[in-house]
């Protein structure tokens, strides 16, 4: 019985000692998903309209200058 004893230590050693590429793919898959989301969100904030922003108006919504 020790033989099994013996040969599962030493399978379960053998497997442990091999973990690959799985952690390294998974933090470049993390981190490639919250570039993308970065880079979209970079990207597309300069399509936003900010009604609320100052334009150079006398503050009622309407943009008629300074000879008005």
């Amino acid at each position: 019985m020790s033989d099994t004893a013996d040969a599962t230590a030493a399978l379960l050693a053998a497997a442990a000692a091999q973990q690959g590429l799985g952690d390294t793919l998974r933090i470049v898959l993390l981190v490639s998903l919250v570039g993308g989301v970065l880079l979209a969100w970079f990207l597309l904030r300069g399509y936003r309209t900010d009604d609320t922003a100052d334009t150079g108006g006398d503050g009622d919504g309407t943009d008629r200058g300074a000879n008005a």
